[in-house]
């Protein structure tokens, strides 16, 4: 592709992420992406079909700004412990929160207005590194160093709970959480997962349940 050509592009596709993560798809207008791209209306069209072929790129230009954070989670493929790896997840996911939100919003807007192609293309998009998480998990429940759970459902809930807290505790009292930034909100997070999924810690409350008589 000519390189003024692919500066063109990249200029469309940036205003149309600006865009529809702020407004949602059906309230952005082609105008309005040309318009913030400072190209005109045909010249958009020559290099997109179709206005739901500019929301995919935008989707997926936004999600691959996420990959290099990735390498985080180089952890996981060496079977690094719970305690070093889980920290790195959640870094991962507070980090995607905090300065790239508009990842997010795009998810939720394909979802909610454009259901036929949501799936497939967010499954693309995440399914690496969900799977790699829960295979990683998968193999700390083997291991005994997690408590057994199932490891779809424990990967999931700790992307909620990154993704839902703030928004929970906003709604329960009227404050945003109190961590000054994303590394003590990580800390925070830590603690409670690894507290939770310690096997040493069930074992314990077993103890206190039936002591040995």
């Amino acid at each position: 592709m000519p390189l003024r050509k692919a500066v063109r592009t990249e200029k469309i596709v940036a205003a149309a992420a600006q865009l529809f993560a702020r407004q949602g798809y059906h309230r952005t207008s082609t105008r309005e992406i040309a318009r913030l791209a400072e190209v005109s209306e045909n010249t958009l069209f020559r290099h997109f079909d179709h206005k739901e072929d500019i929301f995919w790129s935008a989707l997926h230009s936004q999600s691959a700004a996420l990959k290099p954070g990735w390498n985080l989670l180089d952890g996981i493929r060496s079977g690094d412990t719970p305690e070093m790896v889980l920290p790195k997840i959640l870094e991962l996911l507070t980090d995607t929160v905090n300065y790239r939100p508009e990842v997010l919003r795009l998810i939720a807007v394909a979802f909610l207005e454009l259901q036929g192609n949501a799936e497939a293309h967010c499954r693309e998009l995440l399914s690496p590194l969900l799977s790699e998480i829960c295979d990683y998990l998968a193999m700390s429940i083997e291991k005994g160093q997690v408590l057994q759970v199932e490891p779809a459902l424990l990967a999931s809930s700790l992307m909620a709970m990154v993704l839902m807290h703030p928004q929970l505790a906003m709604l329960t009292d009227g404050s945003i959480p109190s961590h000054p930034d994303s590394h003590d909100a990580v800390r925070a997070y830590s603690r409670f997962w690894l507290d939770v999924l310690s096997p040493r810690r069930l074992a314990s409350s077993m103890l206190i349940a039936h002591p040995s008589t």
